[in-house]
């Protein structure tokens, strides 16, 4: 994954425009429902939405806008007035596709990152995060809080960012998948020989190992996830926001661990593979030299 922090601006409707490829409209509806365009949002949008969630992209352009047009005066410690904060998250081109849910967890975090998002904070910044495009999510935030006061970003946002990519590309397993060489080849100077790669006897008990960690049932990880998942269902259960955002990110710990499993049982394989079948030609007998047959006599 990589990151990219875009110049601030006043205005919204260019970061917008840029993330969805396309000009912001009163015709196109975006949602908030799983599977929509807005993936994540700040924590007071449903004092301002309907049961729908579906705004045209140029009224998300208006809502996150309308704190410049509230507190116009409002002002960064330098002076500097250019509100809309505009982050870029993109995959790399070798990593695997994402679903609703994973980029939704992306948006939440890089804004929590950011320094917008502050968890139970009620005057927190506007902000969404769209996936409009593939490969791609955009952040897009209005630094004045709902207080009238500037939101304090990290000192070093750049490596606070980076350092959240880092986290996210190891909790999402986003390792990117080594290349097929599918070009033409070079002429080779005799026939091709496909070779099996020979894998020492030694690695067998290291393969074992794994397996019994990455055991689906029985498991030590499997059990560790399973009380996870099930205290994050009983976190679930109960009232409150704090509860909710604690039984997300334990129900995403369940989710790590799983991949995590699954991650062991691919190199298990890699160490122990299972022989391939080899046919053998049958030895043929040597006869000795006529020259060492009259030696030996």
């Amino acid at each position: 994954m990589i990151i990219k922090i875009h110049s601030r601006d006043a205005t919204v409707g260019e970061a917008l425009a840029e993330a969805l490829g396309r000009e912001i409209s009163m015709e196109e509806g975006l949602t908030t429902e799983p599977g929509g365009t807005v993936v994540a949002h700040w924590n007071q949008l449903d004092h301002y939405t309907d049961d729908d969630r579906i705004w045209e992209s140029a009224t998300w352009a208006n809502h996150l806008a309308n704190p410049s047009l509230e507190h116009p005066l409002a002002s960064g410690p330098d002076g500097d007035r250019r509100a809309i904060l505009h982050i870029t998250a993109y995959l790399h081109p070798l990593e695997r596709e994402l679903n609703h849910a994973e980029w939704q967890e992306i948006g939440y975090r890089l804004a929590r990152a950011a320094g917008i998002a502050p968890p139970g904070d009620d005057a927190a910044c506007r902000w969404i995060a769209v996936q409009g495009q593939a490969g791609r999510l955009d952040l897009i935030g209005n630094l004045i809080r709902g207080d009238g006061t500037w939101s304090a970003l990290p000192h070093r946002l750049a490596q606070a960012l980076l350092t959240e990519q880092q986290r996210l590309a190891a909790d999402l397993l986003l390792h990117p998948s080594p290349p097929r060489n599918t070009g033409p080849q070079a002429p080779s100077a005799g026939p091709a020989i496909a070779v099996s790669p020979r894998v020492p006897t030694a690695t067998s008990p290291l393969a074992g190992i794994l397996r019994q960690l990455d055991a689906e049932q029985s498991g030590p990880i499997a059990t560790v996830r399973q009380l996870v998942e099930e205290v994050g269902r009983q976190a679930a259960a109960l009232p409150g926001d704090q509860t909710d955002a604690a039984a997300q990110d334990l129900f995403w710990a369940a989710r790590r661990l799983h991949g995590l499993q699954e991650q062991l049982g691919e190199i298990a394989s890699r160490l122990h593979p299972p022989a391939p079948a080899a046919s053998v030609a049958p030895a043929r007998p040597v006869q000795a030299p006529a020259a060492s047959r009259v030696a030996a006599r």
